[in-house]
Parts: C-alpha cells; structure tokens; sequence
C-alpha cells in the first residue's frame, strides 16, 4: 500500500488525507502545531464564489465549482466525522455605499448574469426588506444567494476527526524542513527529527508552504499575508445574511457571533491584532450595519493567509515524480477545500482532474 505524506493539517491537507485514505492509500499529516490551528481557523468561512473573486476566468470557475461540490463535501464530512461544520445557505450581500462602489457592483452583475449565474441587483429599499439591519446609507446591493458560509473552525475540526476514523496518522509538532530525494523523484520530507520516507508528498502547508528546502523550481513563492477578524456576540440575531463590502464583511452565526473582518497586510508573520486594525474593521461594519455597534466583543485574532506573487494558487503536480503543490490559496481556502480535496486525490492516483490545471500549474511550462 502506498504511502503518502501531507505536509500541513489544515483544510487542505486534512480534505487531501480524506480523500485519499478514501482511495485506499496509507496517510500521515505532519503539522507543526495543531491540526486547523492557523490560517484555516482564523477564516470567515464565507464560500463567495461571486462574492469574493473580482474577475471572471479560470480561478473564477475553479471557485465555482468547488462552490458547486461543497453542499455534497459538507454532508459526507458530517456523516464521516459526526461532526456539523454548520454549513448555512445565507445567501451574500455585497453592499455598496457610494455611487462609484454602485457602478462597480452593477457592473459585477451584468457579467455574472451573462455568465448564467444568479445575481439580484437590490437598490437600497429591496436590500433592507431582504435585511432591515443594514444602514440607511447604502446606495443599493447584489444579492448572490448561492454564496453560502461554514463555520470554519468546525470545518477543521470535522476533517481532522474524519481523517483519524478513516485510518490516517497525525505527527503534530513536526516541523518539516524539507523534501527528501533521490535524481528527480521524491523519497519522503525531512524533519527536525529526521527523514519520513513516503512515495508520494503534497506540500500544503499554508504560508509556510515554499520555505522548505528542496522543493523544484516553482511558478511562484507564498508568502504570509495578514488578517485580522474581531468576534462579536449579538443575542438575539440581529440579521442572518453575510454583508460584504468593498472594504470588508460581516458574518453572522445562527448563534448570535458575528464576525468582522478583515484587515489585508503585508507584516510577515506577525499575527498580532492591532488597535489600528480593530478600529478600522469596527468603523467598516458599523458603517454597514450600524446596530453592531451593541455587540459586545468576545474575541479577536489574526490569521496568515497564503498569498502567491500572481494571485493563482499552487495546485498540480511539480517537475519532481511524486510530489504535489496544494497552496497559495489566499482568501479562498475554505471554498476550495472540496475541489483541491478531489484533484490531489486525482493527481496522486494517475488520473486527470475532470477541469483544466494549466493556470494553476506550480511550474511553468517550457516553451
């Protein structure tokens, strides 16, 4: 049976480890911390295919169909785990609080509505019938209802539990420092502690992901970019969809949390939270749904989001045999969990992904 080894237990890792354990492979997730501990605990979970992605083309489609796929993910993780990641069909709004912000959303509509997709051009009445709690101020809204959330701490949780029932094997507080080789093929990953010999390895390790020595020539590196996200308690709930704006969002739980988010900065790994960033995110979702300004703050943090230099991700197969990229997914790593789950697993067996690759390739081909 052959063995792989993942680097990296968060999202995308533990999603890889399912699927694969799924295939019949042997499994180890190294982590150098907790299972989700990082950057993929301390996202929103808003899984804005439209929402979130500015421009249509292949990332765009590639955010869909994993939007597509992740009603599916998320009932097999429950049944798998016995664990809810609460996934909840809110439906986005993306708001719009000046004439300029306006066009640029009725602009985002006309192209996704040729593209065949949902979208509800809202003007400033319509958005508050849909959500009384929104300001006066706004000039109008898209509606994407399609554009759902999951709790994503729970989603860590969940795909850790599935990963351990299935038979997979987790090494927490290993620190992978990097691949181990022989010619052009990938004999393992080596650790502080020594050499882990795998026939197959998938790098996905987040913002730490191309840090490690080894690694072939690739498209791009990660590197860590900083957001931070303030908990609020509002009991009873205030209103029930996300609201997103050109600034930030806030998410509202069934169970009165609301979080406001996030901060976008280019600080390293620092994973501080800031008073400047606190008063920024608060000052941004008030403005949009003033009646959070009663909501008691209960907690706040910081996550590092795994930023690539083009703004694609990672995802395919590299030049050595036998290892595979799954980063550099940025804002969109909880919606892409169950498309990159299903290509790793894909990839490692032989098979060719039912999409195209190519602009996610993690090197660049040779002309």
């Amino acid at each position: 049976m052959e063995h792989v080894v993942i680097v990296g237990a968060g999202v995308m890792g533990c999603a890889s480890a399912m699927r694969l354990l799924q295939a019949g492979y042997t499994v180890t997730v190294l982590e150098r911390a907790l299972p989700g501990a990082e950057s993929s605990a301390a996202a929103a979970g808003i899984l804005g295919a439209q929402s979130e992605v500015s421009d249509a083309g292949p990332f765009f489609e590639l955010c869909l169909e994993s939007r597509n796929r992740f009603r599916a993910f998320s009932d097999e993780l429950e049944e798998i785990s016995g664990v809810s990641i609460e996934y909840e069909d809110s439906g986005v709004l993306e708001v719009a609080m000046d004439p300029s912000e306006g066009r640029l959303a009725v602009g985002r509509a006309e192209w996704m509505l040729e593209r065949g997709l949902r979208v509800e051009v809202l003007d400033r009445d319509e958005a508050r019938k849909l959500e009384p709690a929104l300001s006066e101020r706004i000039i109008g809204a898209n509606f994407y209802p399609d554009d759902h959330q999951v709790d994503s701490i729970k989603l860590g949780r969940a795909l850790a539990a599935a990963v351990a029932r299935l038979g997979g094997t987790f090494r927490s507080g290993e620190r992978v420092v990097g691949i181990a080789s022989e010619g052009n093929r990938v004999t393992g990953v080596r650790t502080e502690s020594g050499v882990i010999d795998a026939d197959h390895v998938v790098i996905a390790g987040g913002a730490w992901s191309t840090r490690l020595h080894g690694l072939p020539p690739l498209r791009t590196d990660v590197r860590p970019m900083s957001g931070q996200i303030i908990q609020l308690e509002m009991r009873p709930p205030a209103f029930r969809r996300v609201v997103y704006g050109f600034q930030g969002y806030v998410v509202p739980r069934a169970d009165g949390r609301v979080l406001l988010g996030s901060t976008l900065e280019d600080r390293g790994f620092d994973k501080a939270v800031t008073a400047e960033g606190m008063h920024r995110i608060t000052g941004m979702a008030m403005n949009m749904v003033p009646v959070l300004g009663a909501g008691r703050i209960t907690d706040s943090w910081a996550g590092l989001r795994p930023s690539t230099g083009d703004g694609k991700p990672l995802l395919g197969a590299t030049t050595m045999k036998g290892l595979t990229m799954a980063t550099g997914h940025f804002r969109n790593g909880i919606l892409l969990t169950a498309i990159t789950a299903d290509v790793i697993r894909d990839l490692v067996m032989g098979n060719s992904p039912d999409l195209d690759l190519a602009p996610f390739a993690p090197v660049v081909e040779e002309l």
